[in-house]
């Protein structure tokens, strides 16, 4: 049941995120620009913080495969969970950009691919995957050092961690869409059936997971 539990904690944690950031562009559009890029940046760092406080004590409150890898290569999360953990984290990305489909006019969803992150004008494949990486870089820094390392200030993992997502879109919003998380692309890609760009959404975030874990075992001073 434990892990039953961590597996559905980690599926609500993902549809929250994709609910209610795609669903922040969608309001945008509908709205005609009323949120701007500030809205939809703490739209999902306010949800993805959230989430994390509710759910964390269940599964740890990953909701990102970028994440999940990154904790495993460190050893600080069982391989044998890995593909489990991804495969309710991308469901969860599904079924929030379903639910999406359902509340917005075709028209407005499509016009913004439903929320899908995608690359901005003039930045080509490799630049994209740069962003994407040093983005996630900086967001899965702040998981290792606030929710993994027990020496870290486990109380405020989840704003700090939604803030370290906050400013990530607010760098890279205009860029690449300030992703950082595959199951945030993944989700609505599929759903909406839009996919340009859409490998720079796994190269980028889950290199720059493994770094940011990699380089955050070699600081801390935990011995492992």
């Amino acid at each position: 049941m434990k892990n039953v539990r961590a597996y559905l904690a980690e599926f609500l944690g993902t549809f929250g995120l994709i609910f209610i950031g795609a669903g922040s562009i969608c309001t945008d559009a509908i709205s005609s620009g009323g949120i701007g890029l500030v809205g939809v940046a703490l739209a999902h760092g306010l949800v993805l913080a959230l989430m994390i406080s509710a759910l964390m004590r269940f599964s740890g409150g990953h909701f990102n495969p970028a994440v999940t890898i990154a904790l495993c290569l460190t050893k600080k999360f069982p391989l044998k969970e890995l593909p489990f953990y991804i495969i309710f984290q991308l469901l969860g990305g599904i079924v929030g950009a379903l639910f999406l489909t359902w509340i917005f006019p075709m028209d407005v969803w499509r016009e913004v691919n439903l929320g899908t992150p995608g690359l901005g004008p003039d930045i080509g494949f490799g630049s994209g995957v740069f962003v994407e990486l040093l983005i996630t870089f900086f967001l899965v820094l702040m998981v290792f050092g606030t929710a993994a390392d027990p020496q870290g200030p486990r109380q405020l993992s989840g704003l700090a961690i939604g803030l370290a997502l906050a400013f990530d879109i607010l760098f890279a919003g205009p860029l690449t869409g300030g992703a950082a998380n595959p199951a945030r692309a993944f989700g609505p890609a599929l759903v909406s059936g839009y996919w340009q760009g859409h490998l720079v959404y796994w190269i980028g975030p889950i290199l720059g997971g493994i770094i940011a874990g990699i380089i955050y075992r070699f600081i801390s001073t935990e011995k492992n």
